[in-house]
């Protein structure tokens, strides 16, 4: 018989309810502001959309890369499953099932929100996309699965990789010109803060696994 939920775990989850769901509600507040013609937002997004066009020009053929392998075929399906399929390897089935989950509820909101906000896209795309600017799906699926790795592999070179590859992507998604950069800044809290949401409903089970996996060094 499984022992029931402890308070470790009950705070662990609370914390990251309490940081994801004003963290989501930020994400719809800047998309409000992003829809609005009065807003500062705009004015700052057009300056970075013609900034970026001349800034790290050997960068670029980089954003074309991460243009097929942050979303997609690639990236919506490929990347999850390969992941999962690690972890399950990797005898960490609830993490495994912690990043498909998180991986499909932050392409859900996603998609919920670029429906709600109808953001037309810069027209100097060079990329081809769907419909809808906010948020960047391509950026909240590199924040999930920063996020992801840091709750399941809590190291400080973890953080800093997943940082780094969050942040390389929405750099790359401006530079292409597929997103304003206040898309990118809604897309990596989007991907947080649902990950987190996901994190805190799986709280038992994966900090069981991880911290079981820990002992066994």
């Amino acid at each position: 018989m499984r022992r029931p939920a402890g308070d470790h775990e009950i705070s662990i989850a609370l914390r990251m309810t309490i940081i994801g769901i004003p963290l989501l509600l930020f994400a719809v507040a800047l998309g409000i502001a992003a829809a609005s013609t009065d807003s500062d937002l705009i004015d700052l997004d057009a300056w970075w959309n013609s900034y970026v066009t001349t800034f790290l020009p050997a960068f670029r053929e980089v954003s074309f890369f991460m243009n097929v392998a942050g979303a997609g075929v690639v990236g919506t399906y490929v990347v999850p499953l390969a992941g999962a399929a690690l972890l399950a390897l990797a005898r960490r089935p609830w993490g495994a099932v912690f990043f498909l989950l998180a991986s499909i509820v932050g392409a859900l909101t996603v998609q919920v929100l670029k429906g709600l906000f109808g953001r037309v896209r810069p027209e100097e795309i060079l990329v081809i996309s769907d419909h809808g600017s906010y948020p960047s799906g391509h950026t909240a699926n590199a924040a999930v699965i920063a996020t992801v790795a840091v709750i399941l592999f809590p190291r400080i070179w973890v953080a800093l990789v997943g940082l780094a590859w969050t942040l390389a992507m929405a750099f790359s998604r401006t530079q292409v010109h597929a997103h304003w950069l206040s898309d990118t800044f809604g897309a990596v809290l989007v991907g947080v803060a649902t990950t987190l949401l996901v994190a805190a409903v799986l709280a038992v089970p994966i900090t069981r696994e991880r911290e079981r996996r820990l002992s066994l060094g």
